[in-house]
């Protein structure tokens, strides 16, 4: 265990929770905000592998990867990877615990703990039609500070499928 609040557990990544990582991703490929986002291979082979990768880089700061538990259960995950000046995160969450606050609960945790580890800068990116993720950063006090033409996708005739990104930014220093 990593961190404990009143009700999730957010821990490492490790290697073995590969199959509930392949289910989050399954769950979000169904639903339609997937198109926002860059598609996750959910073949075994493919989950096992990069799930792998992801438990071998929480060494040091460059790449953590979290799992949020309620309980044993891994609802949903939070990335954090440097960039050149301060830390991107990423996250995802099993829909059957959308709308109950873990994801929130999670992340304020999270950004204690990045604090102790020097971390002040985070950024993140989402489209700006998510209004979920839109109304999560806000809620944790990320602002927007621009906005980007985005593609993940291309249409039947091979045109990109294009959105309006955000660009969201939070200064744990103040």
């Amino acid at each position: 265990m990593l961190l404990k609040t009143d009700r999730l557990t957010i821990r490492h990544v490790v290697a073995g929770d590969w199959k509930r990582m392949q289910a989050i991703w399954a769950d979000f490929a169904a639903a339609p905000l997937s198109q926002y986002d860059r598609p996750h291979d959910t073949d075994e082979g493919a989950v096992r592998a990069r799930i792998a990768k992801w438990a071998a880089a929480n060494s040091g700061t460059a790449h953590m990867f979290f799992a949020v538990c309620l309980g044993e259960t891994v609802i949903g995950y939070i990335a954090c990877n440097a960039r050149e000046n301060g830390h991107e995160i990423g996250y995802c969450f099993h829909s059957a615990y959308h709308g109950k606050g873990y994801a929130k609960e999670s992340h304020l945790a999270l950004f204690e703990y990045l604090r102790t580890l020097g971390i002040t800068r985070l950024t993140a990116g989402t489209a700006m039609s998510n209004t979920p993720s839109v109304a999560l950063l806000k809620s944790l006090g990320f602002s927007l500070t621009g906005t980007e033409t985005v593609s993940f996708y291309q249409d039947a005739q091979g045109h990109d499928i294009e959105f309006e990104g955000g660009i969201f930014e939070l200064d744990m220093a103040k």
